[in-house]
């Protein structure tokens, strides 16, 4: 038999699972529906991992659907069947088993070897391996996988199962697809179809490793490992010839193993690590991670003849075969690692004096969460790499978020996604992926439901990071707010996966995590969802209906879900819509806003607090700041009822295309306003001046592990500068609490409100500001400026220093329009006359640095005034 071997410093590691990648020589063709002539006759050279898409533009054959009015132009895609093919050499190889293994297919597919079929799938969120022993033939084989019309197979489905409620145009409630697929209220409709996953030949003898599960508790000063391990055998392995095998598991520098019996296909390990360190959410302490290797090995006494166990393969790439007929005694048969955590973790949904809590506790401590929502970070996933899943995570702790929220209307995020966020402490949470629609609970959906989740639920178990699994997102307050119950006339909607088959799937294969059934989640049927007394919480009254300041009528518990929109940075927008003129209602404008009369309420949200400008560029400001704003009024409201209030999820943090929305970076990676209102409103350290009980407060929140103790300064300044009156009173904050301090009535008392404002300080932590009238109501003139801008070492960036002749608002540089790829270290800066703000800017452009203190890309509030 053919033999390779993959080497890790010094150390050779040999397995007998071999894996081939089946990733060249694709190709694409239309095989039916409303396909373009010039395209349904053309073979186009296809990419694995990739999409129908993804093909075509890169043939040329279509055109960009991020760009103008495109996305209508390529509806009939999603309306088409279509093939890949390719074919690959096979020798025999002696061994007992071959897999063709296919780690996502989206969706509806057919998978053709030698014209045979060996397999139908109808999940993209499953991975799927098929027995293909008996159908290889020596040399040239073909391999072929048909995808049906994933609109079609929707739209069939929805009948066959029965009609039920949903919030598109599409029934993308009938297929296990990626529901944002078929277009959100943020993004495109593709409603793409292909290979979208890794597919892989895998040979193996004896025995594999089925599943590993290492499920992590801490018992005092002890980290336990129970390592549950599932096995599966091949050829007279599987017979009453079997031999017994041993696994064995490694736990950083801790080692068992056990046999396994003949006839035995599963076994726990039990690795316990003494005074193991404790893995933290960033700012509360570090992310030590435990490498854990499992291995699987013929029989005999385990040892004779075994591979060292250093090194860190994977047994999935560069495996290697035994050279012999049947394993030795010894020989690693195959083997799978990755990297734990110890921590414990809870989310106490319990009834209290208020209602009912919603308190995320890490390793005995309660947190404050500072999160934001995930969507998928691109229409077409297989596009986001390691690197991009950084950049994103990179910019959300730029925006001092310390929890991710992944949708439920998007995937099961990647391992690399998950990686990161174990490694870089930033917490996750992980919806099931049923969003804002009922779901048939028979079969076929059921059993579908079933196999993604087991297959999900044991790939991402081991991640330290991952805190709460959910079963939907806004389901359950769906039907009961929604006017479901009535439309759905007796038939099951999701109840039974959400409060049975999900927590008893979560239970089995992933003990001690947390559950919710939903998102949001009182904690009851009883109670009503999205109670602000009670559990999780979504807030959309205020985007929708009502105007950002009634935020703070609200004291929710923990709010999952809030937002407010606003456009793309000025780049990604002019490079994605090139309508002449341009206007928030021409054309392509329109396309790239998703939102149900999105435009309407923007203006609505706008007029209360600055006036509606009608040049494009100071009303893509306008929107973009007031965007900012209403987040961070919402933010600092709810951190200021800590503890009561636990945690604001903002909605969202990334987009997948260049669009209006509601996310912080945008379409092109590009940081928005709003990133910079997170990232003040989610400080460690806090000072923001509040309403209470009929008068004003200073609240001051301390979110560190050290006291915060020094003066409080408020005073009452006019908008030239001048101090009309001033109290200094002692603070002491200590660790992870928060303190209100009532504004003195003398300093709140407004001799003229349109003019004036409160300023409350503490060394060492940006200060809060009170305006007790709207902006476009107050005495706010043009700014008046004077700047100074130094080149720093050469590609490097600049130096932008701005100096205040009067009361400047919301401060910011939008250094996008000069160089796309510039960022700025800070924005949205409020100065006193006299005072002056520096700023960073990073660009690799030379000689451009005048253009970044031009009108266009210096903006204020002011200038939305008057």
């Amino acid at each position: 038999m053919s033999t390779t071997e993959t080497t890790t410093g010094t150390t050779t590691r040999a397995t007998q699972r071999a894996v081939r990648p089946l990733h060249t020589g694709w190709s694409l063709r239309s095989t039916a529906g409303p396909v373009p002539p010039e395209i349904a006759a053309v073979d186009v050279p296809a990419t694995v991992p990739g999409t129908v898409h993804t093909d075509l533009l890169a043939a040329g054959l279509i055109v960009d659907p991020y760009l103008d009015a495109n996305e209508h132009l390529l509806a009939w895609i999603g309306q088409a069947d279509w093939s890949y093919a390719t074919t690959f050499d096979w020798r025999p190889d002696g061994q007992d088993r071959h897999e063709l293994v296919f780690a996502g297919l989206d969706t509806v597919a057919t998978v053709l070897l030698n014209g045979e079929v060996v397999a139908e799938t109808r999940n993209q969120h499953r991975t799927y391996r098929v027995g293909v022993d008996g159908r290889l033939r020596e040399g040239s084989n073909d391999l072929e996988v048909r995808f049906g019309s994933p609109v079609a197979y929707a739209d069939a489905q929805s009948l066959a199962l029965g009609y039920r409620p949903h919030v598109n145009h599409h029934p993308y409630n009938a297929i296990r697809k990626m529901a944002c697929s078929f277009g959100w209220d943020w993004g495109l409709d593709t409603a793409t179809s292909g290979i979208w996953k890794p597919v892989t030949l895998e040979s193996w003898s004896s025995v594999r490793l089925a599943s590993v599960r290492p499920v992590v508790t801490v018992d005092g000063s002890r980290g336990v490992v129970d390592v549950h391990v599932d096995l599966e055998r091949a050829g007279a392995s599987a017979g009453a010839a079997a031999e017994s095998v041993t696994v064995r598991a490694t736990v950083g520098d801790v080692t068992q193993e056990a046999r396994v019996e003949p006839g035995a296909d599963s076994v726990v390990v039990q690795v316990v690590v003494d005074d193991p360190e404790l893995w933290w959410p960033r700012g509360h302490g570090g992310q030590p991670l435990y490498d854990v290797t499992v291995s699987v090995t013929g029989g005999g006494d385990g040892d004779a003849g075994r591979a060292s166990s250093g090194g860190d393969g994977d047994g999935v790439d560069g495996t290697r075969a035994s050279s012999g007929d049947g394993e030795r005694a010894g020989d690693v048969l195959d083997e799978w690692s990755s990297r734990i955590g110890f921590r414990t973790v809870e989310v106490r949904v319990e009834p209290d004096e208020v209602g009912t809590s919603f308190t995320v506790v890490m390793n005995g401590e309660p947190l404050w969460i500072k999160g934001a929502n995930w969507i998928p970070d691109d229409a077409f996933p297989h596009r986001i790499g390691r690197d991009r899943y950084r950049d994103r995570i990179e910019q959300a702790e730029f925006g001092n978020v310390n929890l991710l929220r992944v949708w439920g209307g998007g995937i099961f995020e990647s391992d690399d996604f998950y990686e990161l966020c174990d490694e870089r402490g930033m917490l996750t949470w992980q919806d099931f992926l049923f969003a804002c629609a009922a779901y048939a609970e028979e079969d076929p959906l059921r059993g579908e439901v079933e196999a993604e989740v087991r297959d999900n639920v044991t790939r991402l178990m081991t991640h330290p990071s991952l805190v709460l699994w959910t079963g939907n997102n806004e389901n359950i307050w769906g039907h009961d707010e929604w006017g479901w119950e009535r439309r759905l006339d007796g038939a099951t909607w999701g109840l039974g996966y959400y409060l049975d088959l999900l927590p008893t799937l979560v239970g089995e294969l992933d003990p001690g995590r947390p559950y919710a059934a939903g998102s949001p989640w009182s904690g009851s049927l009883d109670v009503a969802q999205s109670d602000p007394d009670h559990g999780s919480v979504h807030l959309w009254e205020q985007w929708n209906r009502k105007d950002y300041p009634t935020y703070r009528d609200v004291v929710p518990r923990f709010v999952a879900e809030f937002g407010w929109q606003g456009p793309p940075t000025w780049s990604a927008m002019t490079r994605a819509i090139h309508d002449e003129p341009l206007t928030p209602e021409s054309p392509g404008m329109i396309v790239h806003q998703k939102a149900m009369q999105g435009n309407d309420k923007l203006t609505d949200g706008l007029l209360a607090h600055y006036r509606l400008p009608d040049e494009i560029e100071a009303w893509h400001w306008a929107m973009q700041l007031n965007q900012a704003n209403a987040v961070q009024v919402a933010l600092e409201h709810f951190r200021s009822h800590a503890p009561r209030c636990r945690g604001a999820v903002v909605w969202q943090i990334n987009d997948c295309w260049p669009v209006t929305s509601w996310a912080a970076v945008d379409g092109d990676g590009q940081r928005k306003p709003l990133l910079y209102a997170m990232r003040h409103a989610f400080a460690d350290r806090l000072v923001t001046i509040q309403p209470r009980d009929g008068g004003l407060a200073v609240v001051v929140v301390n979110d560190t592990e050290e006291a915060l103790a020094g003066p409080l300064t408020v005073r009452r300044v006019a908008y030239d500068g001048r101090v009309l009156a001033s109290e200094q009173v002692s603070l002491t904050v200590a660790a992870r609490d928060t303190v209100t301090v009532p504004v003195p009535p003398a300093v709140a008392a407004f001799g003229a409100p349109e003019s004036e404002l409160l300023v409350a300080s503490v060394d060492g932590v940006s200060r809060g500001l009170w305006f007790p009238v709207e902006p476009r109501d107050s005495a706010l003139a043009a700014a008046s400026l004077s700047t100074s801008v130094t080149a720093l070492v050469e590609g490097s960036g600049y130096r932008v220093e701005v100096t205040a002749g009067s009361l400047v608002r919301d401060l910011a540089l939008l250094v996008d329009k000069v160089d796309p790829a510039a960022t700025v270290d800070e924005m949205l800066v409020t100065l006193l006359p006299g005072e002056a703000a520096v700023f960073t800017v990073a660009s690799e452009v030379v000689g451009v640095g005048k253009e970044f203190v031009t009108q266009r890309v210096l903006r204020t509030a002011n200038e939305l005034v008057g």
